[in-house]
Order: C-alpha cells, then sequence, then structure tokens
C-alpha cells in the first residue's frame, strides 16, 4: 500500500500554493456617497439660481440617489428588459408589458419625490431648479425609466389649455404617487401620461400624420372623438393616458387618448411590438395601432403643435438635465477611478496627460449643469418677459449642445477607466448606450437648429435677450469678448443661415456656458473653459487644455470622495 502525500499545510511552502494574489490598486465601488453632497457645482448651482431654499431636500435625496441598494435598482432594471404580453391565457386582449420589480421601485422613487410634478403643485422662486437638481440625481442612478416620469411632469402645461380636462386629470397627474396597476385610470388615484406623436412616413414631421380623428357628437374642443391610424413611437406603453396628435376635420390637433375607456373596456388602441433599443433598455417604447380608440381634444382643432409644443418644450429641458446628469455620472466614475488607480508608479489623477483628460470631461459636465440650472431658473420667472424670450432660445440651443456632447464623454469616460469600462458589471456601457437617446428624442439635432432658426424669425427679440444674458460677463476675459464680438457679426448676415445653424448654434451654447462660468464658477474652470473652448488650439478630442491650465484644482473640485 503506498503511503498518503502530505497535505499541502503540511508541506511548507507548498502550502501557498493556491494563493495565487491578492486584489490591489483597485478602487472601491462609487457607492454609499451623497450625490448633493459631493458635487460641489450642483450645490453652488442649486443655491445661485434661486433654490437654496431646497438644500436639505437635495441633501437627503443625494444621499438616497448614492446609497448602494439605490444604485443595484439599476442594474437590475436593464438587465431584465420589460416583455410584452398581447394576451391573457383566455385569449383577452392585454397590450400589457411587464417590467422588473426594480424598474417599479425607480418609478415609484421618482414619483414619490415630486419629480413628475413638484413646480406645478408647488410653484414659486427656484421650483423648477429644485425639481432639475434632484432629477439631475436621480437620473444618474437610472435614466431610462425618466421616460414616463420626464412626459407625465411635461404634459401638464398642454392638458390646462383644456380646463375641463385639466380638472379630471391634473389632480392625478401631479398626485405624489405610483400606481402600475393595468386598471383604468378611474381606480387610480395617481396617473402617467405618455406621448404618441410620430407616425411612420413622417417622423419629427408630424404634420405628415395620418392617423385620423373622427368626432363622436358635435366635435370641438374637450369633446370625444375616436382615432384611426397608427403610431410609430408610444413612449411608455403602460401610462394611463396619452397625448397623441390625429388629423381632424379642422386639420392637425391634439388628443388625450386614456388606456381604458370610462366604462370600464380597453380602449382600443394595440400595441404591435415593443422597439428593440440599442440602449434606454429598462423602458418601454412601442408601435401601437388605433383602432377607434376613444380621445379627447385638447385645445384648438387645427392647433395641434402649438398646443403639444407646451409639452416638447419641456421635455426637451428634461433632455438637458438627463444629459448632465449623465455627464456627471460618467465624469466621477472615471475621476473616483483614476484617484484610487496607480499605474507607472503614480496615481492616475496625478499624471499629466490623464490630468488634461480628466479636467477636460470636469469642465464639460459643470458647463452642462450650469447651462441646465440657469435655464430652470428662467422657467421659474416666466412672467418676465426678458426670462420668456430668454427661455425660448436657450432650450433648443441647450438640448441641442448638451446632450451631443454626451455621448462622446461618456465614451472618453470610459476610456480612462480602461477594460473594466466596458464590462456590464460597471456602469459605463449603460450610460453610452444611453448617451445619444436625448440627442435624438424630442428632436434631433437638426430640429433643434431649425428651432431656433424659427425662435430668431418669429421672436428676433429673443437673440437679444440671450445676448443681454451673455454680455454680463464681456470684461472678464479677453477671449471670451473677441468670441462673443465675432459671434455676434455673424448674426448680422442673413445669407445661408439654415446652412450655418450648427456652427451657431455651437457658439450660442459656448457663449452662454462660458458667460456662466466666468460669473459663477472658480478662476480654473472659467479659465480652462475659455481657453480650451473659445480658442483654437488644434485638437478637437477630450484632454486638449492648452499649457498652464489648473488641471489639478478643476479635478479635485469634481471628484466625489467617498467613505
Amino acid at each position: 500500500m503506498n503511503a498518503p502525500h502530505p497535505s499541502p499545510a503540511a508541506s511548507g511552502e507548498d502550502r501557498y500554493l493556491a494563493n495565487t494574489h491578492e486584489v490591489v490598486n483597485q478602487p472601491p465601488a462609487l457607492e454609499n456617497y451623497n450625490l448633493y453632497h459631493q458635487d460641489r457645482a450642483l450645490q453652488e448651482g442649486a443655491r445661485r439660481e434661486g433654490a437654496d431654499w431646497a438644500r436639505d431636500e437635495l441633501d437627503a435625496y443625494g444621499a438616497l440617489t448614492g446609497r448602494a441598494d439605490s444604485i443595484e435598482l439599476g442594474f437590475l432594471a436593464n438587465e431584465n428588459k420589460p416583455v410584452f404580453h398581447t394576451h391573457d391565457r383566455f385569449g383577452h386582449r392585454l397590450d400589457l408589458v411587464k417590467f422588473h420589480p426594480a424598474y417599479h421601485q425607480l418609478m415609484d422613487m421618482g414619483l414619490s419625490h415630486g419629480l413628475h410634478s413638484s413646480p406645478w403643485t408647488d410653484p414659486g422662486p427656484g421650483a423648477h431648479v429644485a425639481r432639475a437638481a434632484k432629477y439631475y440625481m436621480h437620473s444618474q442612478v437610472e435614466a431610462a425609466h425618466g421616460c414616463p416620469i420626464t412626459m407625465t411632469f411635461a404634459a401638464v402645461p398642454s392638458i390646462r389649455q383644456q380646463p375641463d380636462l385639466a380638472e379630471a386629470w391634473l389632480p392625478r397627474v401631479t398626485a405624489r404617487g405610483y400606481d402600475p396597476r393595468n386598471v383604468p385610470d378611474a381606480d387610480k388615484n395617481a396617473v402617467t401620461i405618455g406621448m404618441a406623436m410620430t407616425e411612420k412616413q413622417g417622423g419629427s414631421d408630424v404634420r405628415a400624420n395620418t392617423t385620423r380623428a373622427y368626432p363622436v357628437g358635435q366635435g370641438g374642443p374637450g369633446q370625444a372623438y375616436e382615432l384611426v391610424g397608427h403610431k410609430w413611437f408610444v413612449s411608455a406603453p403602460m401610462c394611463d393616458a396619452f397625448l397623441v396628435l390625429a388629423q381632424a376635420p379642422g386639420g392637425l390637433s391634439c388628443f388625450l387618448m386614456p388606456r381604458w375607456r370610462p366604462d370600464g373596456t380597453k380602449n382600443p388602441w394595440q400595441i404591435q411590438r415593443l422597439k428593440n433599443k440599442m440602449g434606454n433598455v429598462a423602458n418601454a417604447s412601442s408601435e401601437a395601432e388605433l383602432r377607434g380608440a376613444l380621445a379627447w381634444m385638447v385645445g384648438e382643432e387645427g392647433r395641434g403643435v402649438p398646443t403639444i409644443i407646451e409639452m416638447v418644450a419641456m421635455t426637451r429641458f428634461d433632455c438637458m438635465i438627463g444629459s448632465s446628469g449623465g455627464m456627471r455620472q460618467a465624469a466621477a466614475q472615471a475621476l473616483h477611478h483614476c484617484r484610487h488607480r496607480a499605474a507607472f508608479g503614480a496615481r492616475l489623477s496625478e499624471q499629466p496627460l490623464m490630468q488634461n483628460v480628466l479636467a477636460d470631461l470636469a469642465l464639460e459636465s459643470e458647463a452642462a449643469l450650469a447651462m441646465t440650472l440657469r435655464v430652470g431658473r428662467s422657467l421659474d420667472h416666466q412672467h418676465s418677459e426678458q426670462e420668456r424670450l430668454f427661455t425660448r432660445l436657450a432650450t433648443p440651443v441647450g438640448k441641442y449642445w448638451i446632450c451631443k456632447r454626451t455621448p462622446n464623454h461618456a465614451y472618453e469616460a470610459m476610456e480612462c477607466i480602461g477594460g473594466s469600462g466596458v464590462m456590464e458589471d460597471c456602469i459605463m456601457p449603460r450610460l453610452f448606450r444611453e448617451s445619444p437617446v436625448n440627442a435624438i428624442w424630442e428632436g434631433s439635432g437638426n430640429v433643434q437648429c431649425l428651432d431656433t432658426l424659427r425662435a430668431l424669425q418669429k421672436s428676433p427679440e429673443s437673440l437679444d435677450a440671450y445676448f443681454a444674458e451673455v454680455a454680463q460677463a464681456r470684461g472678464a476675459d479677453v477671449r471670451f469678448d473677441r468670441f462673443l464680438a465675432r459671434l455676434q457679426a455673424d448674426f448680422g448676415r442673413q445669407d445661408d443661415l439654415q446652412y450655418r445653424a450648427r456652427n451657431l448654434v455651437d457658439r450660442l451654447a459656448l457663449a452662454l456656458q462660458a458667460s456662466l462660468l466666468l460669473r459663477h464658477s472658480t478662476p480654473a474652470v472659467a479659465d480652462a473653459f475659455c481657453a480650451s473652448r473659445l480658442e483654437h488650439h488644434g485638437g478637437l478630442n477630450i484632454g486638449n487644455l492648452p499649457a498652464g491650465t489648473d488641471a489639478a484644482a478643476i479635478i479635485e473640485r469634481a471628484t466625489p470622495v467617498v467613505g
């Protein structure tokens, strides 16, 4: 009989064979931190733009959105895509979309904290700013479910145009609560609102819509119609009602279409399929056929676009908030990683080339937030003609610029993290997939530029209001002064305006961001922004800040500290 082999523990150095390595030089997870506390630009911006009264509320929400269990909800909601069920097992038409419980928890978090309603139920100075700051933090947890929150919020100005419908619907639209049940809206104390505008043949050109609206009785504002046609995008299909565009006898009109009829029967609009999206996967978007769906006209007949544009203006503002939040989360992830990760003998955040990249990411994020919160303040002061005119131009400019800058920002942040940033257990792939959505939805870049030109044509004084805001920084930096003078001179030319629109809108955005940073941020941030954005140094990629930039100060300002 052979003698037994000695155990590894008894054979000297052999006992270490199982210990291949110790995990070192890896950052801790960015969790259990306060998204408000660890964002100086957000704290300063909220205070500056009129929401200092909400400091405690924002601090509490920053703690909630930074908790590990809240962050996990975002991962779960995206790992478990919504599933569409056409019929029940007995053959009854359901048109039911089922979501993972994490999605419902996120919805409940947002709606219970008034992200869909607080400026409407509690208006006043700073109301839109406070809500934007809260939504900015919320979207960093998970952005996709924000779609129905945004649409519910944005629908209020449009529904208000029809007082009888507003009386019946708005108390439940603005109620703080969430009821995901697939039951008639009459059985709910809180409801959500979606949108169904575009069709296959038209896309952004909604005047090409072919869906027809047939009056049930006399017709007209507030009256019942039956809608027949199709919709290429219905988001989100489990909302309780939708604002819909359809061709009435008097032209393209806006309608409120509920998911259920008042008698408790299912309204005959049928989901055909869910969109198979590259990102935004936790949210369901769908195609639908309207087969005599009951709806009520909102606003004047034939004035559907002006009626629903009240909603679109608000959704575009939320696109600014969401993309700014995405930038902040991407920058925070990169800054946090590089603060803890060493390579080639030093922390990444201390190495000059990486400092250039990190500081540039932080600049883009802070500039986006500053612009967004400034538009929020203008929404809080629409009684002022100056602010109303400023909003009309700043909204399409901001939506165009901030949303368009987000995809490359997300990619550069991912590259800072390296291979781990590409892995699905990191938030970066989700941020990257989500990054193009806001630039395309609610009007693509070209649509925003055309809307800017439309604003200039219909309200030329809006450009004066915009430049009056921007010019408040004149004299603070010679580079800014030169940039602004050239921009104003170029608006004096009327030739080829549409062809030059992107260039002009780019520069309108940069001028406002530079003005805000010069007036309100630190000297290091303002100087670096003017040097890198207002003067050409030959490099177009992130990480082209010129020599003399105080990158370390910018990084220190933007880096979240955990623990």
